[in-house]
């Protein structure tokens, strides 16, 4: 029996990478990307990497801090990643585990997969038990809150990037009805041969929510994202009832508890849990598993580089939301051709540091 691979240690690093279309959502706009990467180093000769997304540069320390402390409790550990988890969340289970914990053990649990992956030489969709193969995906990079008469030429323009077979517009003006102009000129522009995805961002309560959705609901779009708070998952239940369009959600679940309970309450159409939120690639296969059994199709929410791997594991599997964030700090990015994402080469999940990049937009 062979000794197993043990962790050696942990090293987390702040980046504040610039985004090439910066995001202006309904929730708030950003002008970069808040990162942290993180390396997981073993005694295997592999180094498993991942990185999670703060969504405010005030974050960023709080997670750093929240690894370093962390990793006293896996250096020395077998590199088992579902072992390494329970125990890691037993061991908090008093501080619990949403927020910037979640985020670090996510982060440190998406990378005892990537090395555990490595370590046997295979992309890591063939150690969660399927093949690593391209996935149809949407382009999820721009198209925020900006104004009507720019709206079309920038989704024809993001259509065009990777011959996506769909984009998602972000909603959520004051004026109702200059949303509705909004979705009326990007769905002119592309026509049939590209689908539309909206997303309000937890913009509107659920009343307001209806009255909007209706008004959307001869317009052709493949879903609408998001449009109340996340977690009134009885509000989001009635906006689902009221509409024809599909409602999609599940960005913000953090964990499988969470997202059982949606499902349960009938919260949504669609769900499309967070790598980062729903407890890394550990908390992603049952995730996977729930929307199985509920018969749901599931999605993905930012983080191609695994999630093209997560969506070939998911019997479910729906479309893989494209952004690409991370690309200025990879070595290898994640490629869309003809519509769909193509897997990193090589074994894990692929992703490989671009330092010198790295060192450019690290955080002091």
């Amino acid at each position: 029996m062979h000794e197993p691979i043990r962790i050696t240690g942990v090293r987390a690093r702040p980046v504040l990478v610039p985004f090439r279309l910066p995001p202006a959502t309904a929730s708030g706009a950003m002008t970069s990307a808040p990162l942290v990467l993180i390396d997981l180093e073993t005694d295997g000769g592999v180094t498993g990497r991942a990185y999670v997304f703060t969504f405010t540069p005030i974050a960023q320390k709080s997670v750093v801090s929240m690894l370093q402390g962390v990793s006293s409790l896996v250096i020395g550990e077998a590199l088992a990643p579902v072992e390494l988890d329970a125990r890691l969340r037993k061991r908090l289970t008093l501080i619990d585990t949403p927020g910037v914990v979640g985020l670090a053990l996510a982060g440190l649990d998406m990378c005892a997969w990537d090395a555990l992956a490595q370590a046997r030489g295979a992309p890591l969709a063939e150690v969660l038990g399927a093949t690593a193969r391209p996935m149809r995906s949407y382009n999820s990079c721009g198209l925020g809150l900006q104004p009507v008469d720019r709206v079309a030429d920038e989704a024809e323009a993001l259509a065009a990037e990777g011959e996506f077979s769909a984009v998602k517009l972000r909603l959520g003006r004051d004026d109702p009805a200059e949303d509705l102009a909004a979705v009326r000129a990007v769905r002119e522009r592309l026509g049939d041969r590209v689908a539309v995805m909206s997303d309000y961002n937890q913009r509107l309560g659920w009343n307001d929510a209806i009255l909007r959705g209706r008004m959307l609901d001869d317009e052709g779009l493949v879903w609408i994202e998001e449009p109340v708070r996340h977690d009134d998952y009885a509000g989001s239940a009635r906006v689902a009832e009221a509409l024809r369009t599909p409602v999609q959600t599940g960005e913000n679940l953090l964990n499988s508890y969470e997202m059982l309970q949606a499902l349960q309450t009938r919260a949504m159409d669609y769900v499309m849990p967070d790598v980062q939120r729903i407890g890394g690639v550990t908390g992603w296969m049952r995730a996977a598993a729930l929307a199985h059994a509920f018969g749901m199709e599931m999605s993905s929410h930012l983080f191609p580089e695994f999630s093209v791997h997560l969506l070939a594991a998911t019997p479910t599997a729906h479309w893989l939301e494209f952004v690409d964030w991370a690309n200025p700090i990879l070595e290898v990015p994640v490629r869309v051709e003809g519509g769909v994402a193509h897997p990193i080469p090589g074994a894990g999940a692929g992703i490989r540091w671009n330092e010198t990049a790295v060192a450019k937009y690290l955080v002091p």
